[in-house]
């Protein structure tokens, strides 16, 4: 009696040979396919205002301590947290205690201050 193996093997081959020639060419439609599933990444002009308080402000490294509310742009709930900004000159007219409304993006990992405004 002859071993099966040769047999199984050229089966199996011919099974993956099979599947991919199935497989159809991605469309080149963007339109058609939909968005990546993921973190969400904002651009600036994408970015929503959220409230918050300046718990502490860092020139020195350009960031800022603040306490907001959600900000539903980057599925965000309430918390304290750091953001660096996006430009340090944010920064110069704000203190901690400051009531601010501001928006943020995610940009690889590192959450950024686009915008910020004192309310008043």
């Amino acid at each position: 009696m002859k071993p099966l193996l040769p047999f199984r093997v050229a089966a199996l081959l011919a099974a993956l040979a099979g599947a991919a020639t199935a497989q159809q060419a991605p469309s080149t439609d963007s339109a058609a396919q939909p968005a990546p599933a993921g973190p969400k990444a904002k651009g600036a002009e994408g970015a929503e205002m959220a409230d918050g308080e300046v718990r502490k402000v860092d020139r020195e490294t350009g960031k800022i301590t603040l306490r907001h509310g959600p900000i539903k742009s980057l599925d965000m709930p309430p918390m304290t947290m750091v953001f660096q900004v996006a430009d340090r000159k944010l920064l110069d007219q704000l203190k901690a205690g400051d009531k601010v409304r501001f928006a943020a993006t995610q940009e690889g990992g590192a959450y950024t201050v686009q915008t910020i405004e004192p309310v008043r």
